[in-house]
This record gives structure tokens, C-alpha cells and sequence, in this order.
């Protein structure tokens, strides 16, 4: 049942092609290690990085100082149709504090391939919730990696 829009009383158009559904992307901030972080998420998702810059690369790179010339200034990672993104936060900028209040989920087809992400995501991070049947999901666990990120993993099949 479709209802209407709040604001404008009208129904909501169904996506097509020139009305694509919204997607959100998850933007992740780093103190320094994005482009480690962004290698190893490749490797766990089996991904592409399709961009890492860093600031020295970037057409403003005069209006970085020298320490901040390594750090990336974007990263992009694509698994199949899902990015993300993230990014170095050069010491003058805010979001350098520790990473909270929020967790990336992932929807992993099987219980095989979610306890293989789920044990290279906590390897040297944190377990929360070990990988395991619930009355919603035949696999769920939740872990913090190695660069402070939390993840939640939630498969469709056992």
C-alpha cells in the first residue's frame, strides 16, 4: 500500500530509471590509516577501490601543510552495487576522535561468507556478539575492527 508524502499529499513515485530508489553510502573518517583500512576492506569484501587520493594529490594540495600530505583525502570501495567511503582527517580538522554511534552493516547471502568477513573484521579488534543464530537471522554477530570501525553482520541464509 502506497501512502502519501506529508508534505506534498502526493504518493510516492516508483522507482524506474529515471526515478532510481536513494541509496545511502556510509562515509567512514580516519585519524590516519584510511588507505590501510581501505586496502584491507577490499581484501575482506573482495572489492575494487575505484579512488584514493590523498591531500598532497589533490588539486589544493598547497592548502595542506607537509603532515597532512599522505593522508587520504578520498577513498571509494565498490561490492557490487554497495560503496563506501571514507577518509583521513587532517589534524586541523574536526573527527579525529575515536569512531562511535553508529555500526556498518552488511547483509552477507550466506552464513559461510558472513563467519569468514566476520572473523577478518574482529582479527586483532573486538568481538561484541560472536556469530550466531538468532530468531531473525540463521548468522548475526557484531565486532569493532582493528581501525575502530563497528560492524554488523546479518545473514539472509544459513
Amino acid at each position: 500500500m502506497e501512502t502519501q508524502n506529508e508534505t506534498t499529499g502526493q504518493c510516492p513515485v516508483a522507482p524506474d530509471a529515471a526515478n532510481p530508489p536513494m541509496q545511502f553510502t556510509t562515509y567512514l573518517h580516519f585519524k590516519d590509516s584510511c588507505s590501510e583500512a581501505f586496502d584491507f576492506y577490499a581484501r575482506v569484501f573482495g572489492g575494487t577501490i575505484e579512488m584514493k587520493m590523498s591531500f598532497g594529490e589533490s588539486p589544493a594540495a598547497d592548502q595542506i601543510g607537509p603532515d597532512a600530505a599522505n593522508l587520504i583525502m578520498h577513498a571509494q570501495l565498490r561490492v557490487g552495487n554497495a560503496l563506501l567511503m571514507g577518509s583521513d582527517s587532517p589534524p586541523q580538522c574536526p573527527g579525529n576522535a575515536p569512531m562511535g554511534g553508529f555500526s556498518v552493516a552488511v547483509f552477507p547471502a550466506m552464513g559461510s561468507e558472513g563467519d569468514r568477513w566476520f572473523d577478518q573484521l574482529s582479527d586483532g579488534g573486538e568481538v561484541r556478539l560472536p556469530m550466531q543464530q538468532t530468531f531473525w537471522s540463521p548468522r548475526f554477530g557484531m565486532c569493532v575492527d582493528k581501525f575502530g570501525v563497528a560492524w554488523i553482520l546479518n545473514c539472509q541464509a544459513a
